[in-house]
């Protein structure tokens, strides 16, 4: 048995607002779904997540997810540059002693969104 990928499905109280987060601030494109279906698929080169908002099945009124998004990244600190004024940062771009150069957001649903680099230029690890 073959696990191929995982995609998150986000769960939205501003679905319009969501979109456009992930697209204008992160540059995610979506490739299904819309406003009208009340779903979508998003992708970022080889990164998709999914937002939905609440249906009869969920009857959280919050982001229930406790962890974090850990995004691996080429350039972090191009990344950084280009969302630092227009996300809610949790914590500024730094370099840590476990080897990795990154930095944290919450998205505008409160999920937590880290981007980071291993440090002195190691390659990013692809599956």
């Amino acid at each position: 048995m073959i696990v191929r990928a995982l995609t998150p499905m986000l769960r939205t109280w501003d679905f319009p607002g969501t979109l456009a987060f992930y697209a204008d601030v992160l540059g995610f494109a979506c490739e299904a779904g819309g406003v009208e279906h009340g779903w979508a698929a998003l992708r970022r080169d080889a990164v998709e997540i999914m937002v939905s908002v609440p249906n009869a099945h969920f009857e959280e009124r919050a982001p229930a997810f406790t962890g974090s998004f850990y995004l691996r990244v080429e350039n972090v600190d191009a990344w950084w540059a280009s969302v630092k004024d227009r996300a809610n940062v949790c914590y500024p771009i730094a370099d840590f002693d476990y080897g990795m150069r990154e930095f944290a957001i919450h998205d505008n649903n409160g999920y937590l969104l880290q981007f980071g680099r291993p440090l002195g230029g190691a390659p990013i690890r692809r599956e």
